[in-house]
């Protein structure tokens, strides 16, 4: 493990895919001049020192985002988090949400493309949104939203159908990280399916066969502690065996 003593490192690239612990400083601002960063879980800002706030491993992904990788059970919101929520509880001015946050989440009714008060979303108890997380201050109840920056709903609303699981935040990050994850990527070459990737570690998986969704959800949570090689050889035998 590398150590600084408190001392930023020069490059912020030696840090990237290494583990850190809380009080790490893997960022100097002031060598990093006329760039715009963006800060994720597991970072605070102290001046021109950006430190880490949980064990984990440090990621970066581009063009400027970086966080705190760690396969944790419990979610911590983060603003502009992509999630599945399970809806709760029914207000008459907003949803409230499970995230697997440490508090519920609020969803405002007219937080979707097109809604006004007269054609207001209705959803049961136990519906399942994919939604943005809009704003997560310390000790206030994340607000969430099912439409982007532009005000469109792009992929965001409510996930008829399918089938959900549970992972840690660790592999959900995974799922999403670019190239595409072994498991993912090898998958959708030899089957039609749709999936939803929240940042709270939890993922959406549809497909017209039910058997095809059971397939890559156990493949999904199969993975984890995998090598992209053995991932590879994992969907190849199941493939083979299925066809």
């Amino acid at each position: 493990m590398q150590k600084t003593d408190g001392n930023p490192s020069a490059s912020p690239s030696s840090w990237i895919d290494q583990s850190v612990v809380p009080g790490d400083v893997v960022l100097d601002l002031s060598a990093m001049t006329n760039q715009t960063i963006k800060l994720g879980g597991g970072l605070r800002q102290d001046s021109d020192a950006i430190s880490v706030t949980r064990a984990g491993k440090f990621r970066f992904s581009k063009p400027n985002k970086y966080w705190v990788e760690s396969s944790q059970k419990r979610y911590v919101p983060f603003a502009q988090d992509h999630v599945l929520g399970i809806v709760v509880d029914c207000r008459a001015d907003n949803f409230l949400v499970d995230i697997k946050g440490p508090t519920l989440a609020f969803l405002p009714v007219l937080a979707f493309e097109g809604v006004v008060r007269r054609n207001i979303p209705r959803f049961e108890t136990g519906a399942l949104l994919y939604a943005r997380v809009v704003k997560a201050n310390p000790g206030m109840n994340p607000e969430l939203s099912c439409v982007d920056a532009n005000g469109k709903a792009a992929e965001f609303g409510p996930l008829k159908d399918g089938f959900m699981i549970e992972t840690s935040t660790g592999l959900s990050r995974r799922l999403l990280s670019s190239p595409p994850y072994p498991v993912l990527a090898d998958l959708g070459k030899e089957l039609s399916f749709e999936i939803a990737v929240g940042l709270n570690g939890r993922v959406w998986v549809n497909a017209e066969s039910p058997s095809t969704v059971i397939l890559v959800s156990n493949m999904i949570l199969n993975s984890e502690s995998l090598t992209a090689f053995q991932q590879k050889k994992m969907v190849e035998k199941l493939l083979h065996r299925v066809h």
